[in-house]
């Protein structure tokens, strides 16, 4: 059995014991103990748009709360490190955290061990995706019809993204180049013609980024469809907490509470990016397991 690690934390009146994910015990065991435990979850929430890690937060607090009766009291200990390119398969091998969201079949973790949870955060949003171009092609973009006059323009995409091989695959013009962060300097600078952000956060990205670049906008035409669902990925050496996980998930899909929580952030998406009036040209993504080929678009149940 792994090590236990035990923090007393002594109060006046009782004693509370803050134990790690690695030494989560059971929900019969935890019931007849004599001192309470706190499952404290090391969730790593960096190298994503801001909007994002408040959405994925709140799924997981969420998650926590509709499992406590079963599963006792827990605290989120939220690490939003910025991890550049493969440095991220690091998560639980190096960096020891517990938990993190992000794209089903990650290319990053191919050879990592790891606990995926099935169930999907956003609906597919992040596969929606929509250009941010320079203001001066928006023309361009709106004569834009069929994949070809797409797939003729640079589609400028930091290093070790995912959506490189996708695009690649299905005969898109790549350039695999740079960071998150100086992405928008390269397309001012015409290195590139567009980058394209899933429906879920590209509003956040072009305000907290792209929009510090003059002449940058939101493309109002175009609109690529791929299977990219964001789902959470566990430590493989805490499968109780992936069954804790797997549980919560289950509980708020059939509450309601993912529905509430994904209507508060995105409940006027179709309308608020016009995406049932651009052209939705689909691809096909090699990296997907799967458990997951089923999704297909469906602007109707956004």
């Amino acid at each position: 059995m792994p090590n236990v690690l035990f923090i007393i934390v002594p109060l006046v009146a009782a004693a509370f014991v803050l134990v790690s994910c690695s030494g989560r015990k059971s929900s019969k065991e935890s019931s007849e103990s004599v001192m309470q435990e706190t499952t404290v979850i090391k969730f790593w929430n960096g190298n994503r748009s801001e909007v994002r890690k408040v959405y994925e937060r709140k799924v997981l607090d969420a998650i926590m709360e509709a499992t406590e009766a079963g599963w006792g009291p827990w605290q989120i200990d939220e690490n939003q490190d910025e991890y550049p390119g493969d440095e991220e398969s690091l998560v639980f091998t190096e960096k020891g955290h517990d938990l993190f969201v992000t794209i089903a079949g990650n290319q990053k973790f191919t050879k990592e061990d790891k606990i995926v949870i099935p169930h999907l955060l956003t609906k597919n949003l992040l596969g929606y995706r929509i250009p941010i171009i320079r203001e001066e092609d928006a023309g361009l973009f709106n004569q834009i019809r069929n994949a070809a006059d797409l797939q003729k323009l640079k589609h400028g995409i930091p290093l070790t993204w995912s959506d490189a091989v996708i695009f690649r695959q299905n005969g898109y013009n790549v350039v695999e180049d740079g960071s998150f962060d100086d992405v928008f300097e390269r397309l001012q600078a015409g290195l590139f013609d567009y980058s394209a952000y899933g429906a879920n956060e590209v509003l956040g990205v072009y305000e907290n980024r792209a929009s510090r670049h003059e002449g940058l906008i939101i493309d109002e035409n175009v609109l690529l469809f791929y299977q990219f669902p964001l789902v959470f990925y566990v430590n493989p050496n805490l499968p109780q907490l992936a069954e804790r996980i797997e549980e919560g998930f289950q509980k708020i899909i059939q509450s309601g509470k993912l529905d509430s929580i994904f209507d508060h952030h995105y409940g006027n998406i179709v309308e608020q990016l016009n995406l049932d009036k651009r052209v939705m040209f689909l691809l096909d993504n090699p990296l997907i397991p799967e458990d997951f080929s089923y999704i297909k678009p469906d602007l109707e149940n956004l």
